[in-house]
């Protein structure tokens, strides 16, 4: 019911959406938004590697050594990864990262992983080993902007890759941490909750990734923001080529300065939500939130459907796809493939992170394979000279 209420608010306490928004569909605000090269071209590989991340994690599952499935086994699951021409078509596709071979025994055509391949998996790995701590706080960090301090684990395990969990984080983490969090029972059969028990440890890092931009603006000499407006303001970068006319300009100025309760502080204050002020007072903590949570990302984006999952739980009252798009200097949304995936602009370089991780550097490894394509087949090939820092 709050869903529909906010829904019909919307358009006229969005500082950013458009005049016709109310006369338009959401299928239509979605094709209407200004498009990015730079994140298009990003996308259009992105859109690849998740279905090699799909088909490299059915052969890891797998219990044979070294790790190998049937090429019927993958064929028979096309339609969920999205193989439109067929598993052998896409596996061809990309021989730096899959070996089809004929298996001995069992006379049929198998797929395995080939050693450079490998080598990524084995890189990210020791990389998630070695960032475990970082990975503990950012569990941390989103628990703490739910509203009730605890998380469907169902919600966490769909993003447990974006948070650079370990795949065995119920073990490695939740168990042996018993001190920070906890596991509930749900009211329904095979419903678990993982909940926050004690933050205090970790009550220093539980400051918004957004304070550190205003931190920075404020030292400069150069700030291209009026200091009076920092306290509340977000780095701001439109896609070329958008028209920012002087009445968006202006929008986009009072919705700087205006104020809003921060993604780690409790929402105690009843405010009248039906009035504008507190509607975009709502709006702008949700901005807050889906900011914040985009910056715990380890390669700072994520599919919308995922981050749907915690919408209720962080007190968002808004459609999230929406609030991206109303959004453009801070977020980018793109439609590429079977899914909408949302990046934080921020973070992004022509088309690379700015501040990269280990994670991320092992991860943008396989993308770099997955651009290669057939290329260098008659040649040999090591990982480490892949073109990773190519501009994709």
């Amino acid at each position: 019911m709050a869903t529909q209420f906010f829904k019909k608010l919307r358009p006229s306490a969005a500082l950013f959406s458009s005049p016709s928004r109310t006369k338009t569909t959401s299928a239509q605000y979605v094709a209407s938004r200004a498009r990015d090269p730079t994140f298009e071209k990003l996308m259009e590989r992105y859109k690849n590697l998740l279905r090699v991340i799909s088909i490299q994690d059915l052969i890891l599952s797998s219990n044979s050594s070294p790790p190998s499935v049937s090429l019927d086994f993958i064929s028979r699951l096309s339609q969920r990864i999205h193989l439109n021409r067929g598993a052998a078509v896409f596996l061809r596709r990309y021989p730096h990262i899959f070996h089809i071979f004929s298996h001995p025994d069992k006379l049929q055509p198998f797929c395995s992983l080939t050693p450079a391949a490998l080598q990524i998996v084995r890189q990210e790995s020791e990389a998630i080993e070695k960032t475990l701590p970082l990975a503990i706080t950012r569990l941390v960090k989103i628990l703490s902007m739910s509203l009730t301090k605890k998380l469907p684990l169902r919600a966490i395990f769909k993003v447990w890759k974006e948070l650079g969990l370990p795949d065995d984080f119920e073990d490695s983490i939740i168990s042996r941490n018993p001190e920070v969090f906890a596991l509930e029972d749900g009211n329904e059969i095979n419903t678990h909750y993982l909940v926050l028990k004690d933050s205090d440890e970790f009550r220093d890092c539980l400051v918004p990734a957004v304070e550190n931009w205003r931190m920075k603006e404020c030292c400069r000499e150069d700030c291209s923001v009026d200091r009076t407006e920092l306290q509340y303001s977000f780095k701001q970068g439109f896609p070329p080529g958008m028209r920012l006319g002087k009445n968006f300009k202006a929008k986009v100025k009072e919705w700087q300065r205006f104020p809003y309760i921060g993604p780690y502080e409790e929402m105690t204050a009843k405010e009248n939500r039906r009035s504008k002020s507190g509607v975009m007072r709502m709006e702008k903590r949700a901005v807050g939130v889906v900011h914040e949570f985009l910056s715990l990302t380890v390669e700072k984006m994520v599919e919308v459907e995922k981050i749907s999952h915690f919408r209720q739980w962080f007190g968002i009252e808004l459609n999230v796809r929406d609030l991206f798009l109303d959004h453009p200097g801070m977020f980018y949304l793109s439609t590429k493939g079977k899914v909408h995936s949302v990046f934080l602009r921020e973070a992004y370089t022509r088309g690379c992170l700015i501040e990269p991780n280990p994670v991320y550097e092992a991860r943008r490894k396989l993308l770099g394979l997955v651009a290669l394509g057939r290329r260098g087949l008659d040649r040999s090939w090591s990982v480490d000279d892949n073109e990773e820092k190519r501009n994709v």
